[in-house]
């Protein structure tokens, strides 16, 4: 009985290990030097635009999910996107109230959740108040690479600036580029351990049960 017991319990970890995954794995690197504005100039369109976050707990348990706002501005030449950059307040963050049951969470809310996330545990709004994206190159996506995001078209580079460190990540995404519009859009998995958010300090068991991965959804439009 011990022995099937300590079996089920394997069986049962190594099921909880692994998410599905429905985003691209995003790829990291140090920062380079930034893309500079040139042709026309579009500005992102913030209500038009989304941008959705999903966390998880170890083994993509009890996902916390949400949105954050974006401005920005991207940069149109010869009908292709050459830059751009984006920013997202860090005070417009919101958790969507449905992914958090207060019957199992000790009666703590999803607007618990969001102070949580501002506060020094994590973002630490008072001192960086906000995320910073900065495209660094815009590539065609090489042939025969697979994506998560239906169409995907291009393979784009950007700083990712969180807290006080910059990161440069590669993910594909789908950009359409029409006249006096752009629209992007990707799905990509980043490490938030990379910028060093994490809850409690270094080998805290606090952060033992929630996951490094982050999900990241971006649906972009610019416009004139």
């Amino acid at each position: 009985m011990k022995k099937l017991s300590i079996l089920a319990l394997s069986v049962f970890l190594v099921a909880v290990s692994c998410k599905e995954s429905k985003t691209d794995t995003a790829t990291a690197t140090t920062e380079q030097v930034v893309a500079e504005h040139a042709g026309e100039s579009l500005t992102v369109n913030t209500e038009a635009s989304t941008v959705n976050w999903t966390a998880y707990h170890k083994g993509g348990l009890n996902p916390r999910f949400g949105t954050t706002k974006t401005t920005g501005v991207f940069s149109v030449e010869n009908g292709n996107l050459i830059s751009g950059s984006l920013v997202s307040e860090i005070n417009s963050l919101i958790t969507d109230p449905s992914s958090v049951d207060p019957a199992i969470t000790d009666g703590k809310t999803s607007s618990d959740l969001d102070s949580h996330l501002k506060s020094a545990d994590f973002f630490d709004v008072e001192k960086y108040p906000s995320v910073k994206f900065d495209i660094t190159k815009v590539e065609d996506l090489p042939a025969g690479s697979a994506s998560k995001v239906e169409g995907a078209n291009k393979q784009i580079s950007g700083n990712l600036t969180i807290k006080d460190k910059t990161v440069n990540v590669t993910f594909p995404a789908k950009v359409d580029v029409t006249d006096g519009k752009v629209n992007l859009v990707s799905k990509f998995t980043i490490n938030r351990q990379d910028w060093g958010l994490a809850y409690g300090a270094e080998g805290d068991p606090k952060d033992w049960m929630i996951s490094q991965e982050v999900d990241l959804e971006l649906n972009i439009v610019a416009n004139k």
